[in-house]
C-alpha cells in the first residue's frame, strides 16, 4: 500500500474526530482547526512511523493538544507581559530631515541607494559592500560618490569636505 494513500484514509477517517476533540479542549474553533492542521503536516512527515503506531489519532491528538497549549502560553506569556510593562510609548512621526532624506533616497538609482545605505545606515566598508554585492570595489566607490553628489544636490546641500573627497 503506497504510505500517501494510507495516510490520505487516516486523514479523511479521522480529521472530524479529532478537530471536534481540539475544539473541544480549548474552546476556540479556528485554533482547534489550526492545531489539527499542524498535526497532522507533522503526522505526514513521519508517516511510515506513525503509521505503524498502535493508534495514530491519538497521536495526532496529543500533538494537536500540546499546540493548543503552547499557544495558550504564548497568549498568557503576552499578557503577562502588557501587565507588567505597558503599553509601548508612543512613536513619534518621522522628523522632516528624514523625511526628505527618504524621498531622496528613493529618486537615485538603486545600486547608488543601496551603496549610500549599507555605507551610511549599515555602517559596511566598501570592501564588504563588494563583497555584498559582487562587484568591484572601485565601483562601490563610484556609485557612493555618484549617489552622495545626487542626494546633496535632490537635499539642496553641499557635501563636507571630508565625503567629497572620500
Amino acid at each position: 500500500m503506497n504510505t500517501d494513500v494510507g495516510f490520505e484514509e487516516f486523514y479523511r477517517a479521522t480529521r472530524h474526530r479529532v478537530v471536534t476533540v481540539l475544539y473541544a479542549l480549548g474552546g476556540d474553533l479556528t485554533e482547534a482547526q489550526d492545531a489539527a492542521q499542524e498535526a497532522y503536516v507533522r503526522a505526514w512527515q513521519r508517516w511510515r512511523r506513525i503509521g505503524g503506531h498502535g493508534d495514530p489519532e491519538a497521536w495526532v491528538r496529543t500533538v494537536g493538544h500540546r499546540l493548543l497549549v503552547n499557544r495558550w502560553r504564548k497568549i498568557r506569556n503576552g499578557r503577562l507581559a502588557y501587565r507588567r510593562h505597558g503599553v509601548a510609548p508612543a512613536v513619534g512621526p518621522p522628523s522632516e530631515d528624514t523625511v526628505a532624506l527618504v524621498a531622496a533616497l528613493r529618486q537615485l538609482p538603486a545600486e547608488q541607494r543601496e551603496a549610500v545605505v549599507l555605507h551610511h545606515l549599515a555602517d559596511l566598508s566598501v570592501a564588504e559592500i563588494a563583497a555584498q554585492t559582487g562587484v568591484p570595489t572601485g565601483t562601490v566607490k563610484a556609485r557612493l560618490a555618484r549617489g552622495r553628489k545626487a542626494l546633496a544636490d535632490l537635499l539642496g546641500t553641499t557635501l563636507p569636505e571630508e565625503v567629497s573627497n572620500a
